[in-house]
């Protein structure tokens, strides 16, 4: 009787050897992970940038109207120091990150020419759009104790708004920075803001001194 059962080769794996060296491969559903990392890091360090940029102009701007504050009681003076300490310092900030952002851009081009790969020269660092948002993070830090001041007459009550509204800056300034840079968040609030006060009495009390002891 002849065998009517045939064997079977479909399940064979020496019968398919393109099949056994080749596994079926693995659907990957997150995408390219190097850049989507890429891109946050690089999305983090410009929002830190503008946070310390933020910082710099609230800090600086709030010690500037307390040193003139300490010897001129009348409110258009502290706004007056306070707009001028805004424009230098914006227009410092601007130029400061012109010019180091754009030495930065003329190394990497010239290593880029020397290696024949100009492909990612779109991708370099823009010297104006660096200069600009440098200077506009200044400006909005250094707005809020002008803001705070502007609306108080009275000088005692205008010295301890502005300490409130600079202090509270200091606090949000300092937490957003602390989340970008995966620091502890109590620590980094508590440096931000016992350096801010040390700055504003400091400038507040040498410059009461100098007004006391000036020719």
């Amino acid at each position: 009787m002849a065998n009517i059962f045939q064997p079977c080769h479909d399940h064979d794996p020496a019968a398919s050897p393109s099949k056994a060296n080749n596994p079926p491969k693995m659907l990957d559903l997150e995408g390219p992970r190097e850049e989507k990392g890429f891109d946050y890091a690089k999305r983090a360090q410009w929002l830190r940038a503008a946070v310390l940029g933020a910082n710099d102009g609230l800090l600086s701007t709030a010690s500037l109207m307390m040193g003139v504050g300490a010897v001129r009681e009348d409110v258009k003076t502290m706004i007056l120091s306070g707009v001028a300490g805004l424009v230098g310092g914006a227009c410092s900030m601007a130029i400061g990150e012109f010019v180091s952002v754009h030495s930065q851009y003329d190394i990497e081009l010239a290593q880029m020419k020397r290696e024949g790969n100009m492909d990612q020269e779109e991708k370099l660092p823009n010297p104006y759009y660096a200069a600009f948002a440098s200077a506009l993070a200044f400006a909005l830090g250094a707005g809020v104790p002008l803001l705070g001041a502007a609306f108080v007459k009275s000088y005692k009550l205008r010295l301890g708004v502005m300490v409130a509204v600079v202090s509270l800056a200091l606090i949000g300034f300092g937490s957003l920075g602390a989340f970008l840079g995966k620091a502890p968040m109590v620590k980094s609030n508590l440096r931000v803001l016992i350096g801010g006060w040390m700055a504003m009495a400091i400038t507040f009390g040498l410059t009461k001194l100098v007004d006391h002891t000036a020719v």
